[in-house]
């Protein structure tokens, strides 16, 4: 062997060896980095914002806008991680940055587990529940109060005019929106979440279960189903006993085929709650019944211009399964048991009692 190949030789395998020994030291920098650290911290410091940490379990918020860089440093300062330059060199490598939201992380975690699960954007999840009978103004208000959307932005989505034609729903606006097609359910969504998505799921969850109460609600015109949704709106809030809903759905429908007017308190509570913007009234009086409105349904005959609460499943299969009867009226008459008088004159009406009026949800 040459002098010069032999000294090739010596080069080449010295710098294999070089190599070598760089790659290895980067793969032990590389893991000891991304390795938790060996004491992880029990709780963080209050000073870090949009972080806390309880029983091993890291709750991290992703602020709209907030850079991959930034929540590194922060992760560093509060000893979750071993360096935020490991982290920058990650971001670098991967382009796909990370999401806006609130996540819950078990430590101890490598960096890449957490990076990966900012970037996938699999969010914690809150509960919601939306009661039977709300309206789109109190389910607005208790999404705002979970953090979900704002208040503003949730009412918006239900009066956009694109998810209306998607579901379908009938009605000249401003009474056009999906107020009763918002199934009153428990859900689970992410902190700061699109509000036409939360208006989706809710219409969808309605749709679903209808399907299943009433399957022929399907070979139903948007009209005629329409129909129905506003007079189960009506016995949702009038109902307080499940047993005595198929009745009064009876009852509104004998006084739809006779022309007589639905004289429904809970109409004119939704005039004086969600129109008139007033606080709900103990006790109906004249001048509440005569107030001049198209929901006031015991000035104006037929249904309202749309439904005024979100029906649960009790009131909707009322009003597709009614129960028959000849009776035209029906009155509260033990408020503590929820129990109405149901009866067939106006006479025998007037005697039972009192007028009351279902307590809002």
């Amino acid at each position: 062997m040459t002098k010069p190949l032999r000294i090739l030789l010596r080069t080449l395998a010295a710098s294999i060896l070089l190599i070598l020994i760089f790659f290895v030291t980067g793969v032990t920098l590389f893991m000891y980095f991304n390795r938790p650290p060996d004491s992880l911290p029990s709780i963080v410091d209050e000073d870090m914002q949009n972080m806390s940490l309880e029983n091993g379990i890291l709750i991290l918020e992703v602020k709209s806008g907030e850079s991959g860089m930034s929540v590194g440093k922060r992760l560093e300062e509060a000893g979750i991680i071993r360096t935020q330059y490991l982290w920058a060199a990650l971001s670098r490598i991967d382009k796909e940055p990370v999401k806006a939201g609130v996540y819950s992380l078990e430590l101890p975690a490598t960096q890449i587990d957490i990076r990966s699960l900012l970037v996938s954007g699999k969010q914690m999840l809150f509960t919601v529940t939306i009661p039977e009978g709300g309206t789109l103004k109190k389910t607005a208000r208790i999404l705002e109060d979970a953090l979900i959307c704002s208040a503003e932005d949730f009412l918006a989505a239900a009066r956009d005019e694109s998810l209306l034609n998607h579901y379908r729903i009938p009605g000249k606006m401003p009474n056009k929106t999906m107020e009763g097609y918002l199934y009153p359910d428990t859900y689970l969504f992410p902190r700061s979440f699109p509000a036409a998505k939360v208006v989706e799921k809710m219409a969808d969850t309605f749709f679903e279960k209808l399907e299943d109460i009433a399957p022929v609600s399907l070979s139903m015109s948007p009209e005629e189903l329409n129909e129905r949704v506003i007079l189960a709106s009506i016995v949702e809030r009038e109902y307080r006993v499940a047993d005595e809903a198929p009745l009064m759905a009876g009852v509104f429908y004998n006084r739809l085929d006779i022309g007589m007017a639905l004289q429904s308190c809970a109409t004119v509570e939704y005039v004086i709650t969600e129109i008139q913007g007033r606080p709900h009234p103990e006790v109906l009086y004249n001048r509440d019944i005569e107030i001049r409105d198209p929901y006031n349904t015991y000035i104006r005959p037929g249904l309202p211009p749309g439904p005024i609460s979100c029906p649960g499943e009790v009131a909707l299969r009322a009003v597709f399964e009614p129960a028959e009867s000849n009776y035209l009226y029906f009155r509260l008459i033990d408020p503590g048991a929820g129990r109405h008088y149901f009866s067939r004159t106006l006479d025998d009406h007037i005697r039972a009692g009192v007028l009351y009026v279902k307590r809002s949800s």
